[in-house]
């Protein structure tokens, strides 16, 4: 079974909403009006009796015939029956009165051979207990007909309001939702190649504005991610192409004669050290999409930042002496981490600074014990790195300098990528600030409970 546009869907409640409303207010007005009727014939009915009781209350016996005509002449559609004490019928206005009528006092309705009346009874001389009984009977047959006009003209107006909210409900249902509509458009239309597709946010209603606000943020997310997705495929057919390009050019120039034992042996060295390459390129790319998915997961263990600190600048130690750098180390603090990791992003940042410190400068290592987290900061003297530059330093495969070094896996551009994974691994956020002759690499870890 086809469901029901959500149009559709508000155009029959619409409708029902109408048709119930209008049935409601219907009967509300029929019951008001048959009510306004009762009372207007209890008025009628009860000045009949007040003249009724007037014209006979001095009148002979043989004079009480014509006395009676001539008040109920006046009264077209007024029947009475007079009944004694001992409830003997004494009189009937007309021979259409019917045999049967109720006896108990007050108001009441009757209905004989299609015809409507309200009865009354009440004595002819209220003081008396023996009083004869009065039987005043007026026909109501009109205002029935009046009632029954009412009633079929309420049920006409139900369906007609009901039907003329469908259709204009429908047409405003449309109408309103035609925002969703250009949604859908938008949506159909989206592929690899027009992601920059957005809604207008200014011509939304407020109610679907923020929907459309969430919906090209979406587009923008997805626009960027397939953005950087086709850039790190580029980037790794960039970086595999020259080690796979020296491996043929190299394997090629080898076998194209016989060769000593020893050149063989010093071409499989050469090819072994690409194929290190290779291989370290395609680990950082799996622990890279491990982090992506969530699969790193770091061990928890009490660590003094301090004394790892120390343990990797007596590392980097003979290379910032052959460079001239000068490296230092202040503060400390603990946390709960995963050390191999940790350490692995530390060496990253300290290797970067190394590599562009310039002779007779330093790199400093400085730790902060804040009361949430721990800062931990590494800076070196040197060339700035503009202000354009520093969002996309943590990007894979990018590199602040445009000439692209290939061939090392010092220079894959994976490091600060690398890095960062292991600080949000962590719960953390790095940063990067350059300014006046100074670039510093802040990181932010929370500290253990």
């Amino acid at each position: 079974m086809r469901r029901l546009s959500l149009s559709s869907r508000l155009a029959l409640l619409f409708a029902a909403c109408t048709a119930v409303v209008s049935l409601f207010a219907g009967v509300l007005f029929n019951r008001a009006s048959e009510a306004h009727f009762i009372e207007l014939d209890q008025q009628q009915l009860d000045g009949q009796l007040i003249g009724l009781r007037r014209a006979l209350q001095d009148v002979q016996p043989g004079q009480r015939e014509a006395r009676l005509a001539d008040e109920l002449s006046r009264q077209a559609d007024l029947a009475l029956r007079i009944t004694g004490s001992d409830g003997q019928r004494e009189y009937d206005s007309s021979t259409q009165i019917p045999e049967v009528l109720p006896r108990q006092s007050g108001l009441t309705t009757v209905s004989h051979e299609g015809t409507e009346y309200r009865v009354l009874n009440a004595p002819l001389y209220p003081d008396k207990p023996d009083s004869p009984q009065l039987t005043l009977l007026l026909d109501i047959t009109h205002h029935q007909h009046f009632l029954q006009r009412m009633q079929h003209l309420i049920w006409l107006t139900v369906g007609l309001s009901a039907l003329a909210t469908a259709l204009l409900g429908a047409w405003a249902a449309r109408s309103g939702l035609r925002p969703l509509r250009r949604m859908s458009a938008v949506a159909r239309g989206i592929s690899a190649h027009s992601l920059n597709a957005r809604l207008p946010e200014a011509q939304m209603p407020p109610e679907l504005a923020e929907m459309a606000h969430s919906f090209n943020a979406m587009l923008g997310r997805l626009d960027d991610s397939f953005q950087r997705l086709s850039a790190f495929s580029a980037d790794i057919a960039h970086e595999l192409r020259t080690p796979l390009s020296n491996l043929l050019t190299h394997t090629q120039v080898t076998l194209t004669r016989p060769r000593p034992i020893d050149d063989y042996r010093e071409a499989l060295h050469s090819n072994l050290e690409e194929l290190q390459w290779m291989a370290q390129l395609v680990n950082d790319m799996l622990y890279l999409a491990k982090a992506d998915h969530g699969l790193l997961v770091p061990r928890r263990e009490a660590l003094e930042l301090a004394d790892e600190s120390d343990v990797l600048l007596e590392f980097f130690a003979p290379l910032a002496e052959d460079a001239g750098v000068t490296l230092s180390r202040e503060g400390h603090a603990r946390i709960e981490g995963d050390r191999s990791m940790l350490r692995r992003a530390l060496s990253n940042l300290l290797d970067n600074a190394l590599r562009f410190t310039p002779a007779a400068g330093s790199v400093r290592l400085s730790i902060v014990d804040q009361p949430q987290a721990v800062q931990v900061s590494i800076e070196n003297s040197g060339d700035g790195i503009s202000a354009e530059l520093l969002p996309r330093l943590f990007d894979r495969f990018y590199r602040a300098d445009p000439a692209r070094q290939e061939g090392s896996s010092e220079h894959a551009g994976l490091g600060l990528a690398i890095t960062q994974s292991i600080v949000r691994a962590h719960g953390g956020e790095i940063r990067c600030e350059s300014k006046a002759g100074w670039t510093r690499f802040v990181i932010e870890l929370p500290k253990g409970e």
